[in-house]
C-alpha cells in the first residue's frame, strides 16, 4: 500500500511530497473552484521523471449528474481535459465527485447522465486516465453519498471502467458505518483504487468536528483496522495535510 497526501504546493508538488515521504501525491492541474482550461504544468518534466505517483483531483464545480445544461455540459468538458492534462502528467486517474441533483425525481436522470459521460467519450477514445468517483459526504440528492445510491450508479457505468474513491469521513458524515466499509464498497464497486481521509475542523454528524472525533480514536482507528493505514499516515494529518492510501 502507498501512502501520501495532497499537495497543495503547485511550484513544487514533488519536493512538497519528498518532505512529507509520500509515495503518492495528489494535486490539481486547475483552480479547483474555476472553468479555466488546464495548462500544462511548469514542473511537468520533474513530476514524469519522480518516482512518487501522482492522481489529480477535478475541480469542485463538476456536476455530470445535473439537469442543468449550463453545468453539465462545461463540466463534461472539463472531466475530458482534466483527464486529458492528468495524463501528461503521468498520472494514474483523475478523481472526481459523485455530483448531485436537485429532487428525489431526478436521481435516475443524474444516473444516466453519469452513464453518458462515459458512453460518448468511449465514442472519442475514452478517457486518457481511469476516472475515479468519489464518495461525497452531504447532500439529500447526491449521487454517491449512501451506498445504495453508489450501487445504483454502478449499475449505470460499472462496465465503463469507473474506479473509486472511498473517502471515509465523507461516508461517515454521510451517514455509513465505517465497520466494513471497504468489505461493502467493493462489493459494489469490485475495486477500491484510491482512499481518501481528511483532517479538517469541521462539523460532522452530531454537531462533532473531525478533530473531536480523532482525539477520541473514532475515525482514526476505524480506518486503521478497516483500511490497514498505520500510525506514520496519521501523524500527517495532524499536520494539516490531507492523507491517502492508494490500494
Amino acid at each position: 500500500m502507498r501512502i501520501g497526501a495532497h499537495v497543495r504546493l503547485d511550484s513544487d508538488p514533488i519536493g512538497f511530497g519528498e518532505k512529507l515521504g509520500a509515495d503518492v501525491i495528489q494535486l490539481f492541474v486547475v483552480d479547483p473552484r474555476g472553468w479555466d482550461k488546464p495548462t500544462p504544468h511548469p514542473r511537468t518534466e520533474e513530476i514524469l521523471a519522480s518516482p512518487i505517483d501522482v492522481v489529480v483531483h477535478s475541480s469542485y464545480q463538476i456536476n455530470v449528474a445535473s439537469l442543468n445544461n449550463r453545468l453539465r455540459m462545461p463540466s463534461r468538458n472539463a472531466v475530458a481535459q482534466q483527464a486529458q492534462a492528468a495524463a501528461e502528467l503521468g498520472a494514474f486517474g483523475l478523481v472526481v465527485h459523485g455530483g448531485h441533483v436537485r429532487s428525489d425525481a431526478e436521481l435516475a436522470t443524474g444516473i444516466d447522465n453519469w452513464r453518458k459521460l462515459f458512453e460518448r467519450q468511449q465514442d472519442k477514445g475514452g478517457f486518457a486516465v481511469p476516472i475515479l468517483i468519489e464518495n461525497t459526504a452531504g447532500g439529500n440528492h447526491a449521487m454517491a453519498r449512501h451506498f445504495d445510491s453508489i450501487a445504483r450508479l454502478w449499475d449505470a457505468v460499472g462496465d465503463y471502467g469507473a474506479g473509486f474513491c472511498l473517502d471515509t469521513c465523507h461516508a461517515w458524515a454521510g451517514g455509513e458505518e465505517l465497520v466494513g466499509v471497504v468489505d461493502r464498497i467493493k462489493a459494489i464497486t469490485g475495486r477500491i483504487d484510491l482512499v481518501h481521509r481528511r483532517w479538517r475542523l469541521r462539523r460532522g454528524r452530531g454537531g462533532r468536528s473531525d478533530a473531536s472525533r480523532a482525539a477520541n480514536g473514532q475515525c482514526s482507528v476505524s480506518l486503521r483496522s478497516e483500511a490497514g493505514i498505520g500510525p506514520m499516515w496519521l501523524r500527517r494529518l495532524w499536520f494539516g495535510h490531507r492523507g491517502f492510501a492508494v490500494c
